[in-house]
C-alpha cells in the first residue's frame, strides 16, 4: 500500500511538472494569483521606501491599482536599478514596475506594456547656469547620470566621446548629493523626478532646469512602461487590459493628482 501511494504521488508531482513546464512562456504569470513587480525605491515620487520598510509611491499605486483590476495579489522585489533587466530574466519577478522608459536597446532584450506615462529628459544645474544640454556646452564639465537609466546610455553616446565626463551613481540622492557640494556641474535626469524629488524640495531651492528638454528618442524613449520577458504575452494582454480599465473608470487620473500637477500620460 504504501510502495502504491508513493507511485502515485509521484506519478501526480511529475504530471504537475511536465504540465507547467508544457505551459507557453508567461501563462503561469498570467494565471497566478500572485503579481511581483521588481522596483528600485530611490526614485521619489514614483518610488520610494518608508522607515518602516513599505514601499510607496505613484508607481506603486498604480502597480497596486493593475493588480486589483487584474483581481491578484501585488508584491514587490527591491532591486538595484542597473541589474533589474538581468533579474527579470533571472525569474526573481514577473514584471518591472519602476519607471523604466521604453527604449530600442531594452526592446531587444524585454518586452514592454502600453505606456503608463510620458518620460522627458533635463539638465538639472545651480540657479543662473548658462550650461545647455548640447556638446559645445558641456565640453569639460561633470555631469552626473542615474546609473543603467537610459539618460546614462544617451549622455556616454552622445557626450562622452566629445569630451564631457559622465559620472553614473546608484541612485539620485547621491547625485543630488554631489550637485549640493559642488562635485558636479549639473545631473541628466528624467525631468519629472528631478523636478519633484529634488528641485521642489529645500536641498533643491539653488538649482534650476538649464536649457531645453532634450527630445532625442535615445533620451526619452517611448515613454514609460512596465517591462515583462520576452514570450510573456499572455501577462503583458493581462496588464494592458488592466492599464485600460483604470484610464478608463478614472482610477488613473486620481492617482496622478495626487502627486502632479499636471498630465504626467503625455501625448
Amino acid at each position: 500500500m504504501k510502495r502504491l501511494i508513493r507511485s502515485t504521488l509521484l506519478a501526480s508531482a511529475c504530471a504537475a511538472v511536465c504540465a507547467l513546464s508544457a505551459m507557453p512562456p508567461g501563462a503561469a504569470a498570467a494565471t497566478s494569483q500572485t503579481l511581483t513587480f521588481g522596483v528600485d525605491p530611490t526614485f521619489p515620487p514614483f518610488e520610494s521606501k518608508t522607515p518602516d520598510g513599505s514601499f510607496v509611491g505613484f508607481d506603486i499605486d498604480l502597480g497596486n491599482a493593475i493588480c486589483a483590476e487584474m483581481n491578484v495579489q501585488c508584491k514587490w522585489v527591491e532591486q538595484g536599478f542597473d541589474g533589474m533587466i538581468p533579474a527579470l530574466k533571472a525569474r526573481k519577478f514577473d514584471a518591472i514596475l519602476s519607471a523604466m522608459t521604453a527604449t530600442p536597446a531594452r526592446r531587444a532584450q524585454i518586452d514592454f506594456t502600453d505606456k503608463l506615462y510620458g518620460g522627458s529628459a533635463r539638465l538639472v544645474a545651480p540657479t543662473g547656469s548658462t550650461l545647455q544640454p548640447t556638446v559645445d556646452s558641456l565640453r569639460g564639465h561633470r555631469i552626473g547620470v542615474q546609473q543603467g537609466a537610459v539618460q546614462e546610455s544617451y549622455a556616454r553616446a552622445e557626450w562622452a566621446p566629445k569630451g564631457v565626463t559622465i559620472v553614473s551613481y546608484q541612485s539620485p540622492d547621491q547625485i543630488y548629493e554631489d550637485l549640493a557640494t559642488g562635485r558636479l556641474d549639473a545631473s541628466f535626469q528624467a525631468s519629472v523626478q528631478a523636478d519633484l524629488g529634488f528641485l521642489r524640495t529645500p536641498r533643491g531651492k539653488s538649482f534650476a532646469f538649464a536649457g531645453a528638454e532634450v527630445k532625442d528618442p535615445r533620451a526619452t524613449g517611448d515613454g514609460i512602461a512596465i517591462g515583462a520577458r520576452k514570450g510573456d504575452e499572455q501577462l503583458i494582454a493581462k496588464i494592458n487590459q488592466a492599464i485600460g480599465a483604470i484610464r478608463k473608470n478614472g482610477t488613473y487620473d486620481k492617482l496622478q493628482h495626487k502627486y502632479f500637477s499636471f498630465d504626467i500620460y503625455g501625448d
